[in-house]
């Protein structure tokens, strides 16, 4: 086979796929074989996929979670991209693909996988908003050869940007990266090629994986991504990275540090801010996981105590005893959430004010992961009017704030993160015989072993 496709579905599980509204998929689970991958310990994003590309775990790899808190800056960053935060433990998939292939079989293509920018891919493809100096945020793409970005989007148009995530997250950021996925493979149909299909990942997310939405969803998913199941000359792999469970509330791990006197904030004119390097405790949220920096020894003990008696919080544990995690970017402590409940990352109390990016699409500056950013807040009045004023604004050159998104974290009804509650609400991977890893099931860093 001249193309080995790998697909990346979000969210898809075995359960999903079981629900009928799939039949381009469960044909190709039928005519291929089926197992299910053990999760990355977090089941997010970066750590999943970091497993997946390393074929080590974050104690090696370093990405424990979708973002983390740097000490020597004392600052939260999440979602960087760079494949050099992750490849000191070993060569990428990348690497050892051009190893052992030879002429034209050797390239390798990682569309919208993360560690993208740089990639060590031979061609890749990520979202790269363009941020204006007025403040504005426009849609667009980082490419390596550089000249991709601009030979895509004449083929396709802009990338859907504000489709792929925040309120308008839908099918359409899903559809441009297949489109993509199908033209690059036309126009290089030999090697390896990683393609991220993200749509699940939102209403699964917003109503929950058992939702009319939901399955609505999963037809839509099914339906765009039929041409890739049935390339000619192909050797295709669909997998995920996490099953998304139902939840039905949320702790703010950050508000109870906070009312306990160990987080400090910094009283800005844009609202209460996070001040990291000055808290003796702080926690960054992601879905069901968070990890709890804590600045001195001496307080590991009172915030473990503190935290292990709060309603929502399933396990709280030291670094060194969670062997996946005990990497020295991790916090000192690792909580997980109960099944049913996920970590918000909200630190601000009522009598403080909320920072002004606490009601935008800010993926950046707020210090944990925020699903409320996939909702318009059902308490604001005419809050599609207000996006069309907005909109206005920017079309005029004006400087402009779209805070439409909710802090209520109670209309999120779907999360991951922790392990699943049962195999089938887990990640899998669908394969052929001769590229499908050995045993019951498969571990995350073994998803590539059959490749080479």
């Amino acid at each position: 086979m001249a193309t080995t496709l790998v697909l990346n579905v979000v969210g898809l599980t075995s359960e999903l796929l079981e629900s009928g509204d799939m039949p381009n998929l469960q044909k190709f689970a039928a005519d291929n074989s089926m197992k299910n991958i053990d999760a990355a310990f977090p089941a997010v994003t970066c750590t999943a996929q970091a497993n997946m590309l390393m074929g080590t775990t974050p104690d090696k790899h370093g990405a424990v979670a979708n973002g983390w808190y740097h000490r020597e800056l004392s600052e939260v960053w999440l979602w960087r991209q760079s494949v050099n935060l992750i490849n000191n433990a070993g060569k990428t998939i990348f690497s050892k693909w051009r190893e052992s292939k030879t002429g034209e079989q050797r390239q390798s293509h990682q569309l919208f996988w993360w560690w993208n920018l740089p990639s060590d891919a031979d061609f890749s493809i990520t979202p790269r908003p363009t941020y204006y100096a007025d403040g504005r945020k426009g849609p667009d793409i980082h490419s390596s050869p550089a000249d991709l970005r601009n030979t895509i989007q004449r083929e396709l148009g802009d990338f859907p940007l504000f489709n792929f995530w925040g309120p308008k997250a839908n099918i359409k950021s899903t559809q441009w990266i297949i489109n993509a996925t199908l033209s690059q493979i036309k126009k290089h149909p030999c090697g390896l090629h990683l393609s991220y299909l993200p749509h699940l990942d939102y209403d699964l997310q917003r109503y929950g994986p058992n939702s009319p939405q939901a399955l609505k969803a999963c037809a839509e998913l099914d339906a765009a991504i039929a041409p890739l199941l049935t390339l000619d000359d192909a050797d295709t792999i669909v997998l995920s990275e996490y099953g998304i469970e139902n939840v039905s509330d949320c702790v703010y791990p950050n508000k109870i540090l906070n009312t306990a006197g160990l987080l400090q904030i910094h009283s800005a004119k844009n609202g209460t801010l996070l001040d990291p390097g000055n808290s003796r405790a702080f926690a960054v949220c992601d879905h069901q996981i968070a990890h709890v920096y804590v600045k001195d020894d001496d307080d590991i003990d009172k915030v473990f105590d503190l935290l292990s008696n709060c309603e929502g919080i399933e396990s709280v544990q030291r670094r060194e005893d969670v062997t996946e995690l005990n990497h020295p970017r991790s916090g000192e402590l690792i909580i997980t959430a109960q099944q049913g409940f996920w970590f918000a990352y909200p630190y601000w109390l009522d009598n403080q004010p909320e920072p002004d990016f606490a009601r935008c699409v800010d993926i950046h500056r707020k210090p944990g992961f925020d699903p409320c950013e996939l909702f318009l807040d059902p308490k604001k009045k005419f809050v599609k009017l207000r996006i069309l004023f907005a909109l206005i604004k920017k079309t005029l050159g004006f400087r402009y704030t779209l805070d439409v998104v909710p802090i209520d974290g109670s209309l999120v009804k779907g999360s991951h993160g922790r392990h699943p509650s049962r195999p089938g609400l887990g990640p899998l991977i669908i394969a052929p015989d001769s590229l499908m890893p050995d045993g019951d099931s498969v571990a995350s860093t073994a998803v590539f072993d059959k490749l080479f």
